[in-house]
C-alpha cells in the first residue's frame, strides 16, 4: 500500500487530505512541524505534501538532502507568490499547489504519482486483495506466492480489465522488496516524446523545457519495484535501451554521458500475444525473452467458473462499506450476472456493479438496473448448456463437455485452461476421441467441432479464430 506523509499546522487541512488519501488506498502520516516531519521521513513516503509555512521553518527545508528525487514533494500554501513557487521547483519539489486544494489538485497530485493507488473504490478498500475461488485462479494465485518471493523479472499477459497491475503489486508486497516504492507506468499512455525521458530521466538543459534535472522510474523505484503495463505499446528503438538497463541494472540520463546503479525489480504486461507483438515487429525478440524469465497468464473472467458471482458480491460490499449502506443483489441479477460473457472482464464487472449500486432506488438491486443488452455468454457460445441423458456414461459427458468446448476456443491451451485440465491431458483425450472416430465407434458428427480450413481440430495444432 502506497504512503502519504501531510506536514501542516493547520488541523482541517490534515484531516481532509489524509481522508482524501485514504479513500484513494493510501496509509498517511502527519506532522504539524518541520522536526516531526523529519522523523517521519525513513521509510521514505511516496508522496510528501507540505505547508510552505511551518513554525519551526519553511516547508522547502525538508528538501535539503536530496528528498524530491527519492518521493514526489509536493508544496501547499495559502499564499502563493512567483518568487515561492519558482524556489520550491529550484529545490526539487514536483508540484505546487494553493489552499484550498481542490478535486482537479488532488487528481493531479495522483496522475503525476501515477503509481499503484487508482481512484475506483475497489482498489481504494480493497488494496491487492486478488478475489476467486476458480481452479484457474487457484493456480494462478499459487504462482503468485512463488514468484512473489524470488526476485525475477515476470511478464504478466492477459486480455484488458483482467487485473494484471493488481497482480503486479502483489507480487511486490510479497517479495523481499514490499518496504521499498512500486511504481507503475503505463507505457502506452504516455507521449513517445516523453517516454524517455520519464523512465530514464534527464538532465537540465538537455531539451527545449528541461528546466530542472529530473529523476526518472527507474531511479525513484531504486530498491523497490517498477510495473510496466502495456510494454509492447513502448516505442521500438526506445526498448533497446530499456534491454540495455536491464541487462546492467545502470541507467544514464538524457543529455548525461553518467550511468547510475539501480537495484529495481522489473514487472511487465501486455494485453497482447507477445509472440504475435514480436511477429508485428511490437516487441523486439531479445526484449521478450529478457522479460519473461518469469510468464504469468491471467485467465479471463469468462474462464472463471463462480467467480463472476463472488466478485460482483465483493464489490457491491466494497461500496457498501464506502457509503455506509446495506444494498443486496437479487438471484436473478446474480444470476444475469453469470450468463453474461464480461469481455471487458474484472474491470467491466466493477463498474456494472458500481453503476446498478448507484442507479437501485432501494435496497435491492434487481437486474432490471443492468445495461448489460443481449450479450450473454450463452450467445458468445461460452457456458452453453449441454442436455446430459440418463444412461449416458461418465465417459460419454466428458467427451461432449470437451468437445463442445474445443468449438469456442482458439487453442487447445486456451480449452484446457477453460476445463481445469493440463494441456497433455487435453491434447491425449482428443487424440484418443479421433482414433474412435476414425474407427467408426465415436459419437456422431454432431459432436465433432468445426473444422477451418488448414486445421485440424483432433490434432496438436488446434487453433483457428
Amino acid at each position: 500500500m502506497p504512503n502519504a506523509l501531510i506536514v501542516d499546522d493547520d488541523a482541517t487541512t490534515v484531516v481532509l487530505l489524509s481522508t482524501m488519501f485514504e479513500r484513494h488506498g493510501f496509509s498517511t502520516l502527519t506532522a504539524q512541524t518541520l522536526a516531526q516531519a523529519r522523523d517521519s521521513l525513513e521509510p521514505c513516503p511516496d508522496i510528501c505534501v507540505v505547508d510552505l509555512c511551518l513554525p519551526d521553518g519553511n516547508g522547502t527545508d525538508l528538501l535539503d538532502g536530496g528528498l524530491g528525487q527519492r518521493t514526489d514533494f509536493v508544496l501547499l500554501t495559502g499564499h502563493a507568490s512567483l518568487e515561492s513557487s519558482v524556489e520550491a521547483m529550484r529545490r526539487g519539489a514536483t508540484d505546487y499547489l494553493t489552499k484550498p486544494l481542490s478535486d482537479d489538485a488532488f487528481h493531479r497530485i495522483l496522475t503525476r504519482f501515477n503509481s499503484v493507488a487508482t481512484t475506483t473504490v475497489a482498489t481504494a478498500h480493497a488494496g491487492t486483495q486478488i478475489v476467486g475461488e476458480s481452479p484457474a485462479m487457484r493456480r494462478l494465485l499459487q504462482q503468485i506466492v512463488r514468484v512473489g518471493r524470488s526476485d525475477a523479472t515476470v511478464l504478466i499477459i492477459g486480455e484488458s480489465g483482467t487485473g494484471k497491475e493488481l497482480i503486479a503489486a502483489r507480487l511486490h508486497e510479497l517479495s523481499r522488496r514490499a518496504k521499498g516504492r512500486y511504481l507503475a507506468l503505463n507505457c502506452g499512455a504516455v507521449s513517445p516524446n516523453l517516454i524517455e525521458s520519464e523512465l530514464f530521466g534527464h538532465e537540465k538543459g538537455s531539451f527545449t523545457g528541461a528546466s530542472r534535472q529530473h529523476a526518472g522510474y527507474f531511479e525513484r523505484a531504486h530498491g523497490g519495484t517498477l510495473f510496466l503495463d502495456e510494454v509492447t505499446e513502448m516505442p521500438f528503438d526506445l526498448q533497446v535501451r530499456l534491454l540495455r538497463v536491464l541487462e546492467t541494472r545502470r541507467v544514464t540520463r538524457v543529455g548525461s554521458s553518467e550511468s547510475i546503479p539501480i537495484n529495481v525489480r522489473v514487472i511487465a504486461a501486455t494485453n497482447r500475444d507477445p509472440n504475435e507483438a514480436v511477429r508485428q515487429g511490437k516487441l523486439r525478440e531479445d526484449l521478450l525473452y529478457r522479460l519473461q524469465v518469469v510468464p504469468i497468464e491471467v485467465p479471463p473472467l469468462r474462464t472463471r467458473a463462480g467467480d463472476v458471482r463472488r466478485l460482483a458480491l465483493h464489490f457491491l460490499n466494497l461500496l457498501n462499506a464506502a457509503d455506509g449502506i446495506e444494498k443486496q443483489f437479487s438471484e436473478a441479477t446474480l444470476q444475469r450476472f453469470e450468463g453474461y460473457s464480461w469481455p471487458g472482464n474484472v474491470r467491466e464487472l466493477y463498474n456494472i456493479v458500481q453503476r446498478a449500486f448507484i442507479l437501485s432506488p432501494g435496497p435491492l438491486i434487481n437486474h432490471l438496473a443492468l445495461p448489460l443488452g443481449q450479450r450473454s455468454a450463452s450467445a458468445d457460445g461460452l457456458g452453453a448448456p449441454l442436455s446430459v441423458h440418463v444412461g449416458e456414461t461418465l465417459a460419454e459427458i466428458e467427451q461432449r463437455v470437451i468437445l463442445h468446448t474445443m468449438r469456442h476456443c482458439r487453442t487447445q491451451e486456451e480449452a484446457a485452461r477453460m476445463l481445469g485440465v493440463s494441456t497433455k491431458t487435453l491434447y491425449n483425450k482428443l487424440r484418443l476421441y479421433k482414433s474412435a472416430q476414425a474407427n467408426g465407434s465415436g459419437r456422431g458428427d454432431s459432436d465433432r467441432p468445426p473444422s477451418p480450413p488448414g486445421h485440424d481440430p483432433w490434432g496438436s495444432d488446434a487453433t483457428w479464430n
